[in-house]
Order: structure tokens, then sequence, then C-alpha cells
């Protein structure tokens, strides 16, 4: 996997604005492209299908699949598709997302994720990189073959807070961050993610940094459109805990302070945020996810803006 790349997370309303920002992306030289399934929404692993026919450079990700409403059987069966369409350029980002949507939404009870997560990628990974798999498990079962095995596939998790990142040490190709201070990602993700991998033995994953990234100048706007845009998550029980952790316990109260928001979204002009996006490598990022905050009167025109500086980041090595 290369090491300091920056990738973006696409999101729009429909499949083709979808499959139009992925080309976009690569046009401009940016080296990856992500996407999140979430909810009903649209389906990430469907529409990266309908991408690589589409695309020849940029790779594909997701950040990530929800465990916990598809079978990991299932799951195998459409990477399968992705890595025939897009030989070594896709990545399985794995997750149980959150509570409230898997059980409110799905009805699926939410219990024990990390064990849930820890049965699932051993499942996929059994599957995918072996060729077959027979395994009972406490929460997941599969007994499976496929034609071909296919190894070139990291399979990621996402984590929030330390136990998450131990477990990727342990099991994971990489451990996939969002909404995570930078400070926090250096002092408690990346020694629990080494921690992890010491005690299984094996070598340190990458640690995928997702950050909200705005190059605009306006501070209030900034904070505006993060509020708008970033959403629910000081309301989210983990994600609260994980503020708290970081050093910002008034995520209790279910909001984004303008502290948390500095210390969260990457934002300025073009060299404040090109500084901020090094400062993230050099604490130990391997790899930066871009969510882009489209701030001011003009989106369009912000959007821009942060995809420009972007490429110039990514292509300046």
């Amino acid at each position: 996997m290369a090491q300091r790349m920056i990738g973006v997370a696409v999101a729009a309303r429909d499949a083709a604005g979808v499959l139009g920002s992925i080309e976009r992306l690569e046009g401009l030289g940016i080296p990856a492209a992500w996407l999140t399934t979430g909810g009903a929404g649209l389906d990430g692993l469907t529409l990266f299908a309908a991408a690589a026919a589409k695309t020849g450079r940029i790779k594909l990700g997701t950040a990530i699949t929800p465990t916990f409403p598809r079978h990991p059987i299932v799951v195998v069966q459409q990477v399968q598709i992705l890595a025939h369409l897009a030989p070594g350029r896709f990545r399985l980002g794995l997750g149980p997302s959150h509570q409230a949507t898997i059980e409110q939404s799905f009805g699926i009870p939410f219990k024990a994720p990390h064990t849930h997560l820890r049965e699932y990628i051993h499942i996929v990974r059994e599957l995918l990189w072996r060729g077959a798999v027979d395994f009972d498990g406490r929460h997941l079962k599969a007994h499976a073959r496929i034609a071909q095995p296919i190894a070139d596939v990291p399979i990621m998790a996402s984590a929030l807070r330390q136990k998450g990142f131990e477990l990727c040490g342990e099991i994971a190709d990489g451990a996939i961050s969002w909404v995570c201070p930078g400070v926090y990602l250096r002092d408690v993700a990346l020694p629990a993610l080494r921690k992890g991998a010491a005690q299984a033995g094996r070598p340190i994953p990458p640690l995928i940094a997702h950050a909200p990234v705005c190059v605009h100048d306006n501070p209030d706007e900034v904070r505006a459109a993060a509020r708008e845009q970033v959403g629910f998550y000081p309301r989210a029980p983990y994600y609260a805990k994980m503020f708290a952790d970081a050093g910002f316990p008034e995520a209790s109260q279910g909001i984004w302070s303008d502290a948390m928001i500095d210390a969260v979204v990457l934002w300025g002009d073009e060299a404040r945020v090109a500084g901020r996006l090094r400062e993230l490598f050099s604490w130990g990022a391997s790899e930066i996810v871009v969510s882009p905050v489209t701030a001011g009167g003009d989106r369009a025109a912000s959007l821009s803006r942060t995809l420009k500086l972007l490429a110039e980041v990514a292509n300046s090595g």
C-alpha cells in the first residue's frame, strides 16, 4: 500500500454524480477515492463496480462498508467483482457503523461490535485470500469456497477509541478513523495501533486518517458549514467519549464547540491547510481521507478550491 497518500471521500445525490466525481478526482491526479455506505443510502461497493469500468488509475476504497446488515460471504461476492474489474486498486474498509443506525434502521441488535468485527474480518480474509472458509463463531457462521483466491485486497477496519485501534493493530490491514483530532490520533490511536500489532507479533498496519477539510479564509463561515455538514457526532455516545479523551469534555453537551471544530476540521488558506495535512503525516498517518467541507456563498467554488489544493499536495511528493 502506498504511503503518505491523499484520497477524497465522495458524496453526491445520485449514482451519476458519484461516478462523475470519481472521474474528476482521477483527472486531477488525486490518488484515491473513498465511499461510505450508510443507512439506506447508495451502496459503495456497487458504485465502485461502475467506477472501476470508468477509471484506470485511481484507487477505490470503502470507508466504510457496515458489517451488521451484510453477511461477510456477500461482501466477498461483491469484492471479487471489484478485484476483477480494478485489479490492485480496491481497498475494503469494514466497520460496525453506529448502534442507532443498526438497531433503529435495520432492527439488528448491536451487540459486541468488536467481537463481531473480529469474526467478520476472519471470514472475509479466509474466503477472499485463501479461497475457503469453515467457521462457526459466536456471532457468525460461514462455510464457502470461491473459484480463485484474491490476496491483493487489503482488509481494513474503522476505529474510534483505544480498543478499536488495538483491534485494528491486531487483525486489520489498516485503521480508518473519522473526526478524530490529530493530537488524539498521535497520542491515543497510534500507540494503541502499535500495542495491538505487538501483541499479535505483526507489523503495524497503516493509519488512515479520515478528516474534514475546507480551504476557506472566513472562520465563521467554516464553523457554520462544519456544524451543518459534519453532523451529529458529538450527540453519539461513542464519539462524545472519544472527544472527551481528546480533551474536549464539552462534547457531552452534544454540540460542536469552536475548539472542537478547529481541532478536527483542517481549514484555512492553502498554505495553512497544506501545513496541517503534512502535520498529520508527520504524526504518523500513512494516508489521509479527506471529506471536503464547502463554505461560503458559492459551494461549487469552495469545493473546487479545496480539491485543487488536495491535488497539489498529493502530487508534490
